[in-house]
């Protein structure tokens, strides 16, 4: 007979999930500062490798209050579009387009971590977890306000420089 398994196993394995993607996430951000021409842009991924340190903070939080400890998960997702960032930055490096690519590249991944976030909030409360429902909103927050963001600079300036 087949194990059974819970929504407290699917939340369990979402969180290293996250964990493992912002740990990624964090080693890719500097590369993409580095890479990026607008000074808004740069300022913007450095913006965001602040906040997802403390993001990576919040989930070993969660960790804690369940009783685990903070380990990820390879997330074959993250992976795949990280290294589309790093295929940007290579294909497209010193053109009016880069940017614009970098900019694409940054909101797969805001996109990603706001179907997780939001995913984990409700199964927290579901599960009772009151005490990491604020903690995972906290970043949901965050990760909508990179995203908008990240449109604003695009809408403003980098797509039109790409064009």
């Amino acid at each position: 007979m087949a194990q059974s398994k819970t929504l407290q196993d699917l939340f369990s394995e979402t969180l290293k999930d996250i964990y493992y993607a912002e740990k990624q996430i964090l080693k890719a951000l500097p590369k993409m500062a580095k890479s990026a021409q607008s000074e808004e842009l740069k300022a913007a991924f450095l913006t965001h490798q602040e906040q997802t340190e403390g993001q990576i903070e919040r989930l070993e939080q969660v960790f804690e209050m369940m009783g685990k400890a903070a380990r990820g998960k390879h997330c074959p997702a993250i992976v795949g579009i990280v290294d589309e960032g790093k295929e940007i930055m290579e294909d497209f490096a010193g053109t009016d387009a880069l940017d614009a690519g970098l900019l694409s590249a940054a909101q797969a991944v805001e996109h990603y971590e706001i179907a997780r976030y939001g995913t984990l909030k409700t199964w927290a409360a579901q599960l009772g977890l009151a005490d990491a429902v604020p903690l995972l909103e906290a970043t949901l927050k965050e990760e909508k306000e990179t995203d908008q963001l990240l449109t604003r600079l695009a809408s403003a300036d980098v797509n039109k420089k790409a064009a």
